[in-house]
């Protein structure tokens, strides 16, 4: 959360740059590319929580399987938005 300087739950390169360099491994800008790519994949140009997680404890871990399950069980179920959809009688029980 410390590094998350746009609060939408990911770390982007000016993130890493922070926390590398508040560890004492600074980095230049296309290794914290290459960083970023080996942790989230070619398309991405953020690490997710899940990814960090995934990152920081290991693929197989148990110990990070059991902290993503109850990140996902605390999210809430999204509420549709708008209007609700009409319903006919054929969609009576």
């Amino acid at each position: 959360m410390e590094f998350d300087l746009n609060n939408q739950g990911d770390i982007d390169i000016m993130g890493l740059k922070r926390m590398l360099e508040k560890l004492g491994e600074a980095k230049t800008h296309l290794e914290l590319k290459k960083m970023i790519k080996e942790v989230a994949g070619e398309m991405g140009e953020t690490i997710s929580y899940s990814d960090f997680v995934k990152m920081m404890l290991g693929k197989r871990s148990a110990i990070a399987k059991i902290i993503l399950l109850y990140e996902d069980k605390a999210k809430e179920p999204e509420k549709p938005t708008g209007p609700p959809t009409k319903k006919t009688f054929s969609d009576l029980p």
